[in-house]
């Protein structure tokens, strides 16, 4: 009789660039592959590497780096949990429940339940993704793992045309619309979605209209955080003293020399203080009115009140008839990480 096994296709691995090396992948996933063999540690590596430059702009190449990681390690958690997300972003929600279920077996990990319950959202088993989300201790889980499983198991709310318990699924201690945090913008949006489900329109725009905001204040206080500033200063070296002679000479060729109008001499070296004196622009300080001799700008005391504030623009409406709601909803923003 022939052999009637089936016989699955002949699996080719993408090609890996130059550039990438084993130590682009993360610290923690590196030594979870310690266990393996170097070479296969190595190319295990560099197939999650690139699975991590692709996900956001092409998944469906980063699913094919993520399928040669587990072929040379698939007993290695890591590797099944990046499997599994890249599944999910494909819409293999099949797969994807699977790589999973057997990431949370090897590792003891719960902090992808809120996708597995979105596997099956999307396997159209809402009641097995409200089982699987109370198979587990909410309280127990991470702040944001806690608040994407109440997003995933008020999607399958309405997957049942249960609405109103759809929101109560979103009335947890983090929907706080006084505080962004990364989970907020998502959280703040589900809410919104639910609100509109119930016919709730004005309420639900106001909850839209917060997660766009909180969006941005978020953004802006990232740049803020990573902002590296750089300061240069300069130091005038002393000028070489003269002989008698030499200081006649000079004044000789200076009383020779056209004379120079107020512009020009700005353009001369000043000191540190004098330069920064030139530093404003000319409608604040004409050079006719400030001419050098006067005390430099840096002598004369600011007050705090005249002082120009910092970082004040993400608190600022960009429209005069969105200032009253700005004041409630992003002058209220508490920044804190998670």
């Amino acid at each position: 009789m022939p052999d009637l096994r089936p016989v699955r296709e002949r699996f080719r691995a993408p090609d890996l660039p130059a550039d990438v090396t084993p130590d682009e992948l993360d610290g923690i996933a590196r030594m979870q592959l310690k266990t393996l063999q170097k070479e296969n540690a190595d190319v295990a590596a560099m197939h999650l590497a690139m699975t991590a430059r692709l996900i956001d702009d092409d998944p469906e190449l980063a699913h094919q780096h993520a399928l040669a990681a587990s072929r040379t390690a698939g007993r290695i958690g890591v590797v099944r949990e990046t499997l599994g997300i890249t599944a999910y972003t494909t819409g293999d929600f099949a797969l994807a429940l699977r790589e999973l279920r057997t990431y949370r077996r090897i590792t003891g990990n719960d902090d992808q339940i809120p996708l597995m319950v979105d596997c099956e959202r999307g396997l159209s088993r809402p009641e097995k993704a409200l089982e699987l989300a109370r198979s587990v201790d909410a309280s127990k889980l991470d702040t944001e793992v806690r608040v994407e499983l109440a997003i995933a198991k008020s999607g399958a709310r309405l997957d049942l045309g249960q609405a109103q318990e759809a929101l109560e699924e979103l009335r947890i201690p983090e929907l706080d619309r006084t505080r962004a945090f990364d989970y907020s913008p998502a959280l703040f949006a589900a809410h919104a979605t639910v609100l509109e489900e119930l016919g709730r329109t004005e309420e639900s725009a106001e909850w839209f209209a917060l997660s766009d905001k909180a969006v941005d204040a978020l953004e802006n206080a990232y740049l803020e955080k990573g902002t590296e500033e750089v300061s240069i200063e300069e130091e005038r070296l002393p000028e070489p003293e003269l002989e008698p002679e030499q200081e006649q000479e000079s004044d000789e060729a200076v009383a020779d020399e056209a004379p120079v109008d107020e512009v020009e001499a700005d353009a001369a070296p000043v000191d540190a203080d004098e330069a920064v004196a030139d530093e404003a622009p000319v409608e604040a300080a004409p050079v006719e009115e400030a001419p050098v001799a006067e005390a430099p700008v840096s002598e004369a005391p600011v007050s705090e009140d005249e002082a120009a504030p910092v970082a004040e623009v993400s608190e600022t409406p960009a429209d005069a008839a969105d200032a009253d709601d700005a004041e409630d909803d992003i002058a209220l923003f508490d920044f804190k990480e998670d």
